[in-house]
């Protein structure tokens, strides 16, 4: 808990011994024969003199004790801020005044467990009380001592006072687990004597003198049958290494200091060294491994802001392990506000681990949540705008780097691409595919594919498939690569979405290859005896129309695109690529999908289709057996044959005529 001295020299009051809520005249604790200016003057007498709360002020404490906090092993991570604040204030005290009491004491906080008496205790050598700040502290809830000390120091000092405790509740948490709370203090001015305060929490306190105290204060709490679990020195350790890990003293349990690991976030990163990183990513992260990227920034402006990020080496997600929660802790002045807060990034980018610290966080009055959602996002926009700058510098300065990050962690910035208009530009930048111009394995941003463009091109072309090699293989690609246009290759199932979720970039269509209405230049044209005879064309696609008509075949021509293979079907929809079909049924498998419709395109050059022609005279059943095996055959290209018993039946009618 956090000590105090009299407002009226330094205004040093307790940081969270309380805080104002009403004037003194209406909130003040009084003793029960005697104004708080007696009470402060009395006899100093070793009889303990009883002191009463007002009748509001024990509604006050019922509702700190039973409602404020969502945890009760929040009450540590309270009194050792408080602990904190009061060595702060003596640290600054140190500066400015000449004559202080014990001034060699250590400035550290000393925790002891008894399992066995059920006892907790916590000790610091801070700032101290003397006993008019004991009753005024502790004996009113709702009178902030930091609050005061802060409005002492003025706005010029608040940064380096470095207190968070302004709401002056905290130290009463010690009552959701307590039967009693013994507090024994002594100022840090010469001559001061010290004190004891002790009460059940039930609506009034005890206080009396105390010989051989040291300066500071030491609380001791008589823990409740329900709450025994707290003097167990393994589970102060879990909740001080969780809550409290980065305050600047030491914290010592039982005797073995508990916060090693410094608040590498709040140094100069010039300082730091890569192994102190690796550390600090290990404790923070729970991890075994150092990280793969790491991110560590400052902002002033628009708000208060210190970060530091990481990316680890492997996305669990990828393994079909669970989906990964926030990581990014929130952090004021160094104490733990919330381990996950899902408000802070935008989901995308859950796969960050680290911290951020905001000393313009309007907390609530328990600093469990924050007060203003508003300004959380403010404080996300900024992290994430400055998250996706440092990855556009890694993929420029270290794109073999960036490409492997990409491969791990890649399927979150598609995420948001798809889904983050906010950011959208950005992520977009960030993209990576391969295309029918790279090396297997090799990407390109879509920057340099449009560095790669024709002249008077005007789309982005992209086709997805299972596989490159199935993208390769199959009918869609031979237009472009007879014309050398480049084609991106959307591999993962999402691909499709995030295009047409982006639909342009620099100012350039992003269009799907496969796409019913895709107008492609004129393409050399094959001698005049390689193709059918456009009359015979025209006949044979006339008849197919007729003959498929019944398969949901809306409209049959004659390709522009094809090369090698005899024909390919086209979404009918203009709208939806075979693909994204593929993935509508994929999400609806318990709703019966739309009848397909597909065009039908023929490539007349192809000596199959020669073939067709001339046996649909010569063989008129044999041809209709032919067309429904090339249609199938298509379907099975782009991913949409849905029933493939007919076929087999079709083939083994078709083996017969061998």
């Amino acid at each position: 808990m956090s000590d105090t001295t009299d407002t009226t020299n330094t205004s040093a009051n307790n940081a969270d011994g309380a805080a104002n809520a009403n004037d003194a005249s209406s909130a003040n604790a009084a003793p029960s024969s005697a104004s708080n200016a007696a009470a402060g003057a009395a006899s100093a007498s070793s009889a303990p003199q009883k002191f009463e709360f007002q009748a509001e002020i024990k509604q006050l404490l019922d509702i700190v004790i039973h409602s404020l906090y969502t945890e009760k092993e929040i009450f540590i991570r309270e009194l050792a801020s408080n602990a904190s604040d009061a060595l702060e204030k003596l640290r600054h005290l140190q500066l400015t005044e000449k004559a202080i009491l014990d001034d060699n004491l250590p400035l550290e906080i000393n925790i002891t467990t008894d399992d066995t008496a059920r006892t907790l205790t916590i000790q610091d050598f801070g700032i101290g009380m003397t006993r008019a700040e004991l009753v005024e502290n502790l004996g009113t809830i709702a009178h902030s001592g930091s609050k005061a000390f802060l409005k002492a120091l003025g706005e010029s000092g608040r940064k380096n006072a470095g207190l968070i405790g302004q709401f002056g509740v905290g130290f009463y948490s010690a009552f959701m687990v307590a039967k009693t709370v013994t507090v024994r203090s002594r100022s840090w001015r010469p001559g001061e004597p010290g004190h004891v305060w002790a009460s059940d929490g039930s609506g009034s306190y005890t206080l009396s003198p105390s010989d051989g105290e040291r300066r500071g204060t030491k609380i001791t709490i008589q823990l409740t049958d329900d709450a025994a679990g707290f003097a167990a020195e393994s589970r102060v350790k879990a909740i001080l290494e969780r809550y409290s890990a980065f305050i600047a003293f030491p914290i010592n349990l039982n005797g073995k200091r508990i916060n090693t690991v410094q608040a590498l976030w709040l140094r100069n990163k010039n300082e730091i060294k890569d192994e102190d990183y690796t550390g600090f990513y290990k404790f923070q992260a729970r991890a075994y491994d150092a990280p793969r990227l790491r991110l560590h920034f400052s902002a002033d402006a628009p708000l208060s802001i210190n970060a530091l990020l990481f990316v680890p080496q492997e996305n669990t997600e990828r393994h079909g392990l669970a989906r990964l929660e926030p990581a990014v802790a929130l952090y004021c002045r160094k104490i733990l506000i919330d381990p996950r807060p899902k408000d802070l990034l935008p989901e995308w980018l859950r796969f960050l681990k680290g911290v951020v610290d905001s000393e313009d966080l309007p907390l609530n009055i328990s600093r469990e949540t924050m007060q203003d959602k508003a300004l959380l996002d403010k404080i996300g926009k900024v992290i994430t705008k400055r998250f996706l700058k440092f990855l556009e510098e890694e993929a420029a300065a270290r794109p073999e780097a960036y490409d492997e990050f990409y491969r791990q962690f890649g399927i979150f910035i598609k995420e948001g691409a798809a889904l983050d208009y906010t950011h959208k530009d950005q992520l977009a930048r960030l993209l990576r595919y391969e295309s029918s111009l790279t090396g297997k394995g090799k990407t390109t941003p879509l920057a340099g594919y449009l560095s790669r463009m024709k002249e008077g091109q005007t789309d982005i072309y992209y086709l997805a498939g299972a596989s490159r090699e199935a993208i390769e293989n199959g009918p869609y690609l031979e237009g472009f690569k007879s014309r050398n246009l480049e084609v991106l290759f959307c591999h993962e199932p999402v691909d499709d979405y995030v295009m047409n979720s982006l639909r342009e970039y620099d100012g350039k269509k992003l269009t799907p290859a496969d796409h019913a209405d895709v107008k492609l230049p004129d393409a050399p044209k094959p001698p005049a005896d390689a193709a059918l005879p456009e009359a015979d064309t025209k006949t044979l696609v006339e008849w197919l129309a007729a003959t498929l008509a019944a398969r949901g075949v809306a409209e049959v021509k004659a390709s522009d695109r094809l090369v090698d293979s005899p024909a390919l079907a086209l979404n009918a929809d203009k709208f939806m690529t075979p693909h994204m079909r593929r993935m509508m049924k994929a999400m609806n498998k318990d709703e019966d999908a739309a009848p397909l419709r597909v065009n039908l395109e023929i490539n007349p050059a192809s000596p199959v289709i020669k073939h067709l022609s001339a046996m649909r005279a010569a063989a008129p059943e044999k041809a209709v057996l032919v067309a429904g095996q090339i249609l199938d055959n298509a379907l099975i290209a782009a991913g949409l044959l849905e029933d493939a018993g007919r076929m087999v039946s079709r083939i083994y009618k078709l083996l017969e005529t061998i």
